[in-house]
């Protein structure tokens, strides 16, 4: 199944969330929060882009972007 990425801006004092709830099609990986740029990546394996950004807007998240990424594997 393929990767994607949402990158978000995050503010400093903000955490992450898990926003793949109740969402069969899209399953949350992790996130990666970099507070000094004020920036989230979020990593979801799923079929599209399309089945990322909805669940997404159902975590209230507002990507800058949503892109395919490639994993060099597993940790």
């Amino acid at each position: 199944m393929p990767s994607f990425v949402v990158e978000t801006y995050l503010a400093r004092d903000s955490a992450p969330v898990e926003p793949t709830r109740g969402s069969p099609r899209v399953r949350f990986d992790r996130s990666i929060h970099i507070p000094e740029d004020e920036i989230c990546f979020y990593v979801f394996d799923a079929q599209s882009a399309g089945d990322v950004a909805r669940a997404a807007k159902r975590a209230g998240l507002d990507p800058i972007r949503i892109v395919e990424a490639i994993s060099s594997g597993k940790e």
